[in-house]
């Protein structure tokens, strides 16, 4: 089946993961639409990272089904390449080359890995650093810049590769306090241009302004979802009662 945008750009349907004999997800289904932002909530250890690294298949899956603009990320024959192309990801920590600059960190994939033109992607590696508010940066090494800025590189190289859906996982959880809320500007920009963003995150007021969709995990199910007005304001099941307690 082709995909059309009205269609969902991705789509979980009853996911199952296991590393060894421990099952992680059992069962998790979710749709997002294009343009969506889902942001996924939880305690530790309830899937969550494990869910969005199945996305762009950095974990393989046990049972059930993903697609990405209807490409079965499972297929054998899929081009990982081309699915990391369409769903750039985001880690906790940076893993930018400390021995190349910001404007090299941003570069590298489109020139090593796509073989595109060096002047094009310098062109568009400049305009991702301004559009991160990092311009004057480009020539700084990973050493000399905070760890929010740091993050912010990481975000502009995946923005690079020129993604439809980008996945962010628990991006400002290794940051101090003062350094996440420029991290988190920077999502909220992409998010209000269109951009369909995927989050995990422990940031409930952030979450509660930009996502869509709220779906809390809890021992690798989806116990409850909503959009964060009712989410927040009205949730039914006991354990994300509990956990909303626990957090806000």
């Amino acid at each position: 089946m082709s995909w059309t945008p009205d269609l969902p750009i991705v789509s979980l349907k009853d996911v199952h993961k296991s590393f060894g004999d421990f099952e992680v997800l059992k069962g998790v289904s979710l749709d997002v639409m294009k343009g969506e932002v889902i942001c996924i909530i939880g305690p530790s250890g309830s899937g969550k990272s494990t869910l969005i690294r199945c996305i762009n298949a950095l974990n393989d899956i046990q049972g059930g089904s993903i697609t990405v603009e209807g490409q079965e990320v499972s297929d054998p024959k899929l081009d990982k390449l081309a699915l990391r192309k369409k769903v750039g990801m985001v880690f906790q920590q940076y893993n930018l080359f400390p021995h190349k600059t910001a404007l090299e960190n941003v570069m590298m994939a489109p020139l090593k890995v796509l073989k595109e033109d060096p002047k094009t992607v310098e062109d568009r590696a400049r305009s991702l650093i301004k559009k991160v508010r990092l311009e004057g940066k480009e020539d700084n090494y990973p050493g000399e810049l905070s760890g929010g800025q740091q993050q912010r590189v990481a975000i502009a190289r995946s923005l690079a590769m020129r993604p439809d859906v980008m996945l962010f996982d628990e991006v400002t959880a290794a940051l101090d306090p003062e350094t996440v809320k420029e991290v988190l500007v920077t999502i909220k920009d992409l998010a209000a241009e269109g951009m369909t963003c995927i989050l995990v995150t422990h940031e409930m007021g952030f979450a509660r302004e930009v996502a869509d969709h709220i779906y809390f995990t809890d021992r690798g199910v989806i116990v409850e979802h909503g959009p964060p007005a009712t989410f927040f304001a009205e949730a039914k099941d006991p354990r994300t009662k509990e956990f909303l307690s626990q957090i806000l």
